[in-house]
């Protein structure tokens, strides 16, 4: 069982070819019984960015607060609160913080992707 606060959580800045202003937190994972997935959520100030990038697992987004876009397959979609995409496996995509505060998303994946990836 895991019961907390997201502002008390300590993040890791996120350092790499692509990546600026990145934080990520974990929020549950196999540590807290949630065998095999983990939910993340990443922090991006403003004018951060994820790497531009593809790979062969999937993951859920759902956003928190803040102003960003989601560049997937070619397209640029803008993303505000309570807004959520399903990110298929071998897509090409992308978040960006487009707003002047932080853009704050939940990502869940299986947890053998997050390991050693975007770390």
């Amino acid at each position: 069982m895991s019961i907390g606060h997201l502002d008390r959580l300590a993040g890791q800045p996120l350092s790499g070819e692509g990546l600026h202003a990145v934080v990520k937190k974990i929020l549950v994972s196999p540590a807290d019984g949630w065998s095999d997935h983990v939910m993340r959520v990443f922090e991006l100030g403003p004018g951060g960015h994820t790497p531009r990038h593809a790979h062969d697992w999937f993951h859920v987004n759902y956003v928190i607060s803040g102003e960003g876009s989601l560049f997937l397959d070619g397209v640029e979609n803008p993303m505000t609160a309570g807004a959520y995409a399903f990110v298929p496996a071998g897509a090409e995509h992308q978040f960006r913080n487009t707003g002047t505060g932080t853009f704050r998303f939940i990502c869940i994946v299986a947890e053998a992707q997050d390991r050693g990836y975007l770390k």
